[in-house]
């Protein structure tokens, strides 16, 4: 991958080539996405086998639904502060302090021996969440404006496969585990310790081979503010929070990422019950939810940054708009598909449409206060969760049915989209966003011309 240091861009990548593991911007790039996956997989592995752990702990729907709201509440809070964290310290060694921290819980959770004990673990595991806003935080000090939103979706979007990875592999890990001959309450127990020493593993791995800026990490800096969105004063922390297009961006993402995280914690459940399904099976089934992030997050920031190229920031903001629009229609048909051949697919369209609005949204979030990169980011991903559990007190209540429950949510979603309208820029921002993406389009191509040329790290 080809890359000038123009002082504007503050040695930002223009472009994105993934066979690309040398220079520190692409390493960056795929050591993101793989620890984002990794915390999905701890996060939400223990979803595909509830059906057990509800025998097998004698849950009510209510206690379940308690514990899916638990699993994303305790998140709220994690990502509100680990953005504050990263701008301060560093996205480098935030990210692998939460990734052997958040692995503890994860490998313990199987020696939870009641409801109130199982509850508490899925909270704890919850903090791993926060691995979302310093996923889109490294990717964007490390790409120019004119690739950002396609850095922020597509690391954001693989991380997120392993919300889908995690239904069809986990219940493939318990059944080798049954092949030793121990029972189905022991099995998910064991199940649980292997995504937590992968987690465990992967935050020395991070601190190894990543560094905070193209320039180098935070504390090798002489002037942290010239290399990155560092050391947040109050003054612009009070800015971030009276802007209202960051509260804006908080309830949409709350739309669309919370709506995947909540249907990452009762897709398999519901399968399995509404179907008749094995749990082998309904995971599977599940699992198609989540594999639409291997490419539909992407295609949110590539055609976010294609619109914004063309049309400017206001552009961006109206595509994501259009995007949530859709994905509450599709919802809403999801709602009614009683009939399983016309519910897989018609949950793969809605799964498509999600992502591609988490996507668009991280097209525009970058734009809103380059001075709080990270607190930006971190309360607009906490939205997501406060969907996430606003969603869970509909699946939790006794009276709701489940394809009721859907239905809410599709309207509620398609409502939300009008919020866009306030996200608005000024003339000033939209002029040197212009510009700073040119700059970048003219580095690009004198880079394409120069095979020979490179940077290090």
């Amino acid at each position: 991958m080809i890359m000038s240091m123009n002082k504007d861009l503050g040695g930002k990548a223009v472009a994105i080539k993934l066979r690309d593991f040398s220079s520190i911007q692409m390493r960056t790039f795929h050591m993101t996405w793989m620890a984002f996956f990794l915390a999905f997989f701890g996060w939400f592995g223990i979803a595909p086998m509830m059906a057990l752990v509800r025998d097998d702990l004698n849950l009510t729907k209510t206690e379940v639904g308690n514990t899916m709201i638990a699993s994303v509440a305790a998140t709220v809070v994690a990502r509100l502060f680990i953005g504050w964290v990263a701008d301060k310290f560093g996205p480098r060694i935030t990210y692998s302090v939460l990734l052997v921290v958040g692995s503890i819980p994860v490998m313990l959770i199987g020696t939870a021996n009641s409801y109130e004990s199982f509850l508490l673990f899925r909270l704890a595991i919850g903090v791993i969440g926060a691995s979302f806003v310093l996923t889109q935080y490294h990717t964007s000090v490390m790409f120019a404006p004119n690739v950002i939103g396609t850095a922020n979706a597509t690391t954001a979007g693989w991380g997120n496969l392993g919300g889908g990875v995690t239904q069809m592999i986990m219940p493939v890990i318990l059944s080798m585990i049954l092949l030793f001959g121990v029972s189905e309450a022991v099995g998910w127990r064991v199940a649980m310790v292997l995504p937590g020493v992968a987690l465990f593993v992967m935050g020395f791995v991070y601190y190894r081979f990543t560094k905070d800026t193209p320039h180098g990490n935070f504390k090798d800096l002489p002037n942290q503010a010239s290399a990155g969105p560092s050391g947040t004063k109050l003054e612009t922390l009070k800015e971030v929070v009276k802007d209202k297009r960051v509260w804006a961006l908080f309830v949409i993402y709350a739309a669309c990422f919370g709506i995947e995280l909540t249907i990452n914690n009762i897709a398999a459940l519901y399968y399995h019950d509404r179907f008749e399904l094995s749990i082998g099976v309904a995971g599977l089934i599940a699992g198609l939810f989540g594999l639409m992030n291997l490419f539909a997050r992407s295609l949110g920031g590539i055609f976010g940054d294609k619109i914004g190229i063309r049309f400017g920031l206001r552009g961006r903001a109206l595509f994501m708009g259009c995007v949530i629009l859709c994905e509450g229609f599709a919802l809403i048909l999801f709602s009614q598909m009683s009939i399983l051949a016309l519910a897989i697919p018609t949950m793969i369209v809605f799964s498509i449409l999600v992502q591609m609005s988490e996507g668009a949204t991280f097209s525009v979030v970058p734009f809103i206060n380059r001075k709080a990169l990270g607190t930006v980011a971190g309360i607009v991903g906490a939205g997501g969760n406060v969907g996430a559990v606003m969603a869970g007190f509909l699946f939790r209540a006794e009276g709701i049915e489940t394809q009721t429950a859907f239905l809410i949510l599709g309207i509620t979603v398609a409502s939300v989209s009008v919020l866009t309208l306030l996200v608005k820029f000024s003339p000033a921002q939209e002029r040197e966003q212009a510009e700073l993406i040119d700059a970048a389009i003219k580095q690009r191509t004198a880079a394409a011309l120069q095979p020979a040329a490179n940077y290090g790290d």
